[in-house]
């Protein structure tokens, strides 16, 4: 048992290796979410509002729906946030030295990461629909046009790097229960 370490249990509270962390697929498609999860929030919390000089109050620039901007706002923030919690548990995870620790935190992840494939699909087709059906003449001046666009394109890339970390987040599960069923096997037995 000297020589096996599945995913990092033999080296389980050994020093954080920054190369070896941003070098692995998972931390790479996660920190593009993060940006993502950013530049959705950014171009819908900047650009996403709007008014007429005739008017007080603005007005969410997809068809005049205030929900649209508030979901594209608060998803993007829970998501930033999200991912953000994630990446430091991913930094962590090679210090959980419990089999069953490590696997409940790789289930977490892939139910986190199911959902929020899915959420980013819903917001893809809300926000394409509303923008689909916004009048000219509430907008002569196509402001936040560009913006709406991108918060667009961004909802639909991140249904699919959400998904990709489902998958990886499954591999991952392959390999700590390929670890936990081994050490059942070749652990001494406690008397």
């Amino acid at each position: 048992m000297d020589g096996f370490q599945a995913y990092g249990a033999g080296k389980a509270g050994g020093v954080f290796d920054p190369m070896t962390f941003f070098r692995q697929p998972q931390t790479l498609v996660r920190i593009l979410c993060w940006l993502f999860s950013i530049v959705i929030l950014g171009c819908v919390a900047n650009e996403g509002y709007t008014n007429r000089p005739e008017e007080d109050e603005e007005f969410c620039i997809f068809n005049r729906n205030q929900n649209a901007c508030t979901y594209a706002v608060s998803m993007g923030t829970l998501c930033f946030l999200c991912c953000t919690a994630f990446i430091v548990l991913d930094v962590y995870f090679p210090q959980i030295s419990g089999v069953k620790d490590r696997k409940k935190a790789v289930m977490a992840d892939i139910g986190v990461s199911a959902l929020w494939s899915l959420v980013w699909f819903v917001g893809f087709c809300f926000l394409a629909n509303q923008w689909q059906v916004s009048k000219i003449e509430d907008n002569p001046l196509n402001e936040g046009a560009d913006a709406a666009r991108a918060s667009i394109v961004f909802s639909f890339i991140s249904v699919f790097t959400w998904g990709g970390l489902t998958l990886l987040s499954l591999e991952r599960l392959k390999r700590v229960s390929f670890e936990e069923e081994y050490n059942k096997l070749f652990s001494p037995a406690v008397a």
